[in-house]
């Protein structure tokens, strides 16, 4: 059977017309700054400067301006009814309560720091979180943090937004981010499910940054990359829109190390929208919601040889394989805020759509694997989350929540394959199967915990969480969570931290496959079993200090542990590229991580460096993926994940001279696992980017920013995946070096 080698029409246009749709910007030039939030008031740590910024913003609003303002609403008595742009900063310094990271590890980028790196709001969120500690890359876009492979949890505005299905593109960037906070370590109660690092973005307003922007970025690598970003206030309600269209020829890297990749080719498009409304001076709507429609050519690696004979050919050209990829996420989040004093709460629905459908070369890919596999992942969610806190007294702040969510997941595989004769040699005469499988599965958690401040030095940040997974196999555990922060002496700062960790596995990424359906063919597994993947369970242990020097230098250290029972890790089986999920019986990660930032007039500097090892014993669950010496093997030993770097070195300076700012930064790592079992590794590599953006005036159409970025500067060619180790289905190889240019007007 044929399957099409092109995309419908509907999603070739859905994904062109998704192009330009919105972002706002601010220009301004901080770098990167490490906070930790272990502070006896994570206000005074990571929250204060916002904060501060905010209310400093809302008292000079009150006190310099005598007119009627934009967002007050004027009473027909002639007096002003609400300040809008002071009651929205106060409810967003009261949002902030709700939410806390007292003992955990928090690494902000502020939105200074993202327009001061190089590429700027054009970097990808992935790219960006780079610059963060313990963060190491891997291809198609995917990050570990702290050896963990994935498992990172999104949130906006403290709201959880369901993960979509992992693939090549990103549903967010970082236009509409005012910040992005990193969190990692022993987490409070109020985080659960994704425990490796919260990624927390606090949207942009429109009252409070009114304005936008236009931009037109491109150059080598048929870069092409319009944005559009606007925000404002009209009466009682505030909006900002973000978006922007890419097409270059790397969306998925090359599987060689050439300049450019055969047939590599994508086209991304994303959205995003923010709206609140002012009901009162203690209640706010708001609404958010986010697209991505992105479209992928895979790149062709030339010179393969088929193994296999089909259709009357034994030959055929691997450069002129044929494959595709659509992917499309989208959200909604309908969230209302309360502020009573002391008491401070939010509620918010949520649901979520995502879609990954592989086209393959219906030719091709069975004289090279056996199997042409036409694979849609389907998921939709949707769910209730509910936070609030309330201090009851000085020394005591009391946070408790509800999380639920319903997943509806499909998926369909129609896979062109080839039988086998008695002696398993392979006939030519392809037959299709059809593989479909659907599952509705559940989640609800519940929390509470106390912020005790037992002195003016001595933080006890106590609770637990409770969480219910029904899916393929229904699990529950009681997760109690502590830490302890001490600051000795000012500017320095202490944590100590417990966690234990419940970790479902990600309903959207399990596709169940009929093993039986492919005996005696060419997609049949080496080995049949298929035991269903478990919810890993984990104890934690995180202890760390953060030491200032002055207001310019702040260094810090952190160790971790972890130990885990079905430690969930991830790999790319099969032609989709979908990443599916499996058990280690056994797991065990640790590591440190040493963080430094500088700041000295217009001069900003950082560097991170963090050692890592992580490792699993015997395969338990989804066991068809695997070869059977290579289960035997992993069963009898403690293995490295395929995720595993031992060093991983991030940095970067910025300067601003007038209204000039030069950038660069760097990443570096020892290289992942490859080979039979993950029994070797990778090169190391260094990849350097720089930058140069200048401010300037022109008569007709004022202020402009013209910006140039270099990514890769010495060219190094590095190699991410050889195409070996567990769950490493193709090579890949670091970007070379592109030069970017583009000019943006602010309005």
């Amino acid at each position: 059977m044929l399957f099409p080698s092109r995309l419908p029409r509907r999603a070739q246009s859905a994904s062109i017309g998704l192009a330009l749709t919105l972002a706002l910007s601010c220009s301004s030039s901080l770098v990167l700054a490490q906070t930790s939030a272990t502070s006896a008031n994570p206000a005074q740590s990571t929250d204060a400067p916002r904060e501060a910024g905010r209310k400093g913003a809302a008292a000079n609003l009150n006190a310099t301006q005598t007119e009627p303002r934009r967002g007050v609403t004027p009473q027909a008595g002639g007096g002003e009814e609400l300040d809008i742009t002071v009651t929205a900063a106060r409810l967003d310094v009261a949002r902030d309560q709700i939410n806390t990271a007292v003992g955990a590890s928090n690494y902000e980028i502020s939105r200074e720091a993202i327009e001061t790196q190089p590429l700027g709001a054009n970097a990808s969120l992935s790219t960006t979180l780079l610059q963060a500690p313990g963060v190491a890359q891997d291809s198609f876009g995917q990050l570990h943090v702290r050896g963990d492979h994935a498992n990172l949890q999104y949130r906006i505005n403290g709201i959880i937004v369901p993960e979509t299905i992992s693939g090549f593109s990103q549903l967010f960037d970082t236009r509409f981010a005012r910040s992005i906070a990193l969190i990692t370590g022993a987490l409070p109660a109020e985080y659960g499910y994704r425990t490796a690092g919260v990624v927390n973005i606090e949207t942009r307003s429109g009252t409070l940054e009114p304005g936008g922007e236009i931009s037109l970025y491109g150059g080598q690598r048929q870069t092409f990359l319009p944005s559009f970003t606007y925000g404002g206030s009209t009466g009682k309600v505030d909006y900002f829109v973000a978006g922007s269209y890419l097409q270059n020829n790397i969306g998925i890297e090359n599987p060689t190390h050439s300049f450019n990749p055969v047939k590599d080719f994508s086209e991304q498009g994303r959205g995003f929208l923010y709206l609140s409304g002012i009901i009162d001076e203690n209640t706010r709507l708001s609404f958010i919601s986010g697209s991505a429609v992105s479209r992928f050519r895979f790149p062709d690696n030339p010179g393969q040889i088929p193994s296999f004979t089909a259709f009357g050919l034994s030959d055929f050209n691997s450069a002129g394989l044929r494959e595709q990829q659509l992917e499309e996420a989208n959200f909604n989040i309908l969230s209302l805020q309360k502020s009573l004093g002391d008491l401070n709460m939010q509620i918010a629905l949520f649901n979520r759509y995502t879609l990954t459908h592989f086209f393959p070369d219906p030719v091709g890919d069975v004289l090279f694997n056996g199997i042409a596999s036409n694979v849609r992942h389907e998921n939709f969610a949707n769910g209730l989350q509910g936070d609030m806190s309330y201090q009851i007294n000085p020394a005591h702040t009391f946070r408790a929540g509800v999380f639920a969510d319903a997943e509806r997941a499909r998926t369909s595989n129609l896979a062109t394959v080839l039988p086998l004769d008695s002696d398993g040699n392979p006939i030519d005469a392809p037959f299709a199967i059809s593989d479909n499988s659907r599952k509705l599965g559940y989640l609800i958690g519940v929390y509470a915990q106390d912020e005790w401040k037992i002195t003016n030095k001595l933080t006890l940040n106590y609770g637990a969480r409770f969480d219910e997974s029904y899916q393929f196999i229904d699990r529950n555990q009681l997760s109690p969570r502590v830490n302890l922060v001490y600051k000795p002496l000012d500017g320095t700062t202490v944590h100590l931290g417990y966690a234990r960790y419940f970790t479902p596995p990600p309903l959207e990424l399990i596709a169940p496959e009929t093993v039986s359906k492919f005996a005696g063919t060419t997609g049949a597994p080496a080995v049949a079993t298929d035991s269903p993947v478990k919810p890993e369970r984990a104890h934690y242990f995180d202890a760390g200090v953060v030491q200032k020097f002055g207001n310019d230098l702040t260094v810090g250290f952190d160790a971790y542990y972890k130990h885990a029972n079905d430690l969930i890790d991830e790999g790319q089986f099969g032609q989709a590229v979908v990443f599916a999920p499996f058990n280690y019986q056994h797991g065990k990660v640790y590591g440190t991580e040493i963080t430094a930032s500088y700041q000295l007039g217009n001069l900003s500097l950082y560097g991170n460096f963090a050692y890592s090892r992580a490792q699993g014993k015997n395969i338990v669950s989804s066991q068809f993926f695997f070869g059977a010496d290579e289960l035997a093997f992993i069963a009898s030993h403690w293995v490295y994940l395929d995720h595993d770097q031992r060093f991983t070195i991030s940095g970067g300076a910025s300067y601003r001279w007038g209204d000039t700012l030069l950038t660069a930064d760097l990443i570096s790592g020892s290289g992942l696992r490859s080979g039979f079992a993950n029994t070797e590794r990778q090169p190391n590599y260094v990849q350097v980017n720089t930058g140069i953006k200048h401010d300037f005036d022109t008569p007709a159409l004022g202020k402009m920013t013209a910006r140039l970025d270099i990514i890769n500067l010495t060219d190094r060619k590095y190699e991410l995946r050889n195409g070996t180790g567990i769950g490493v289905a193709a090579p890949q190889f670091g970007q070379r070096r592109t030069i970017l240019a583009g000019l943006s007007k602010s309005f």
